[in-house]
């Protein structure tokens, strides 16, 4: 596939990467999480509402831009990239992204190029993901029930997923689930999760529900700690803790009876901020020093301001040094609204 960079510098031309970004709390920051829509397939109950009113398609940066602004990030030292979105498989031509990002990984300036998704465009993509360079993703997946599957994602189809499971796995590219526990909806079914995703040689994260943008329900009547779930876990199984680290904040155990590894992900009962080493770059050129903070820098202005870097990386320099020391996430019944008004799809996670 030809690369439509144009006029942009190819990869083999830019600089060596230089020394992390290190924000005012002495946290390096090399791991940058790009939301390349904020539109999806699904519409998850916990994620966003049934009626979405998604960003006009004229407000996104282009692929272009995008690859410009994740290799500006890259020569300053982030050195891991993440594409989300919504679901990232649906922008169009996104595998164009992909490959022009993979030449960074193939160079050596970036250690990893990797994607959360829903996994339903995964059987149509999966062989070329990781022929441009991706060998580990996140698939989100909350439950093994047919039923349940489409009540939770509303529009989901749950063979489609495990279709795109199997076609990555067979691609070479592994793969860790991520599961958000919710009460009374999924906590019993975490066993059975956990033994499907170790049978298979992948990992499985639990997260905890974040009160982000607004939904239909009330998230206290599904937020379910995870000291809970691992409390309840650990009737079953040994739970040893390891030191496994994949540049996220998930804090893993190894599983005796299954051979696995089993990931938190806590940010209500227990904040992984202290070392945390991302920002997040939205599809319109925003960028979020923090997922829990409303404070954002506008890229997209010094992005095309000029055909050179340097508004922009003086921007992205600025809005490093005001990353925040840490998140302020509440779920309970005296705060009925999201401690941030945007939707996880904006951000993407």
């Amino acid at each position: 596939m030809n690369s439509f960079l144009g006029s942009l510098p190819k990869a083999d031309t830019l600089t060596e990467s230089k020394a992390p970004m290190v924000d005012p709390f002495g946290r390096a920051v090399t791991y940058l999480r790009v939301s390349v829509t904020d539109r999806c397939d699904f519409r998850c109950t916990y994620c966003m509402s049934e009626h979405m009113t998604f960003l006009p398609k004229k407000d996104l940066l282009t692929l272009e831009e995008l690859n410009r602004l994740c290799s500006a990030f890259i020569e300053k030292g982030v050195r891991k990239i993440r594409l989300t979105g919504g679901e990232p498989l649906v922008r169009k031509n996104i595998m164009h992204l992909v490959r022009d990002l993979g030449r960074h990984v193939q160079a050596g300036r970036l250690d990893e190029l990797t994607l959360t998704t829903n996994g339903s465009q995964l059987a149509n993509h999966a062989a070329e993901l990781h022929d441009c360079g991706v060998r580990r993703i996140n698939v989100s997946l909350d439950t093994l029930d047919p039923d349940k599957f489409k009540q939770i994602t509303r529009w989901g189809d749950f063979s489609k997923v495990m279709a795109g499971i199997d076609a990555a796995l067979a691609a070479g590219i592994k793969i860790k689930l991520n599961a958000v526990a919710l009460k009374d909806f999924n906590e019993h079914e975490i066993p059975e999760l956990m033994r499907f995703a170790h049978a298979r040689g992948m990992d499985l994260t639990v997260i905890e529900t974040m009160p982000m943008g607004e939904i239909e329900e009330d998230r206290t009547d599904r937020y379910l700690p995870l000291s809970q779930v691992r409390a309840s876990l650990a009737q079953q199984f040994t739970l040893d803790d390891i030191g496994y680290q994949t540049g996220g904040p998930a804090r893993y155990v190894h599983v005796k009876e299954t051979g696995g590894r089993l990931g938190f992900i806590t940010p209500m009962t227990h904040n992984f901020c202290e070392s945390c080493n991302r920002v997040r770059l939205t599809c319109t050129g925003t960028l979020y020093m923090c997922l829990g903070q409303d404070d954002a820098a506008d890229l997209r202005t010094a992005l095309r301001a000029s055909e050179d870097n340097a508004l922009l990386s003086q921007a992205i320099d600025d809005a490093i040094l005001r990353k925040p020391k840490g998140h302020d996430f509440i779920i309970d019944r005296t705060h009925k609204r999201p401690a941030v008004a945007r939707h996880m799809s904006v951000t993407g996670g």
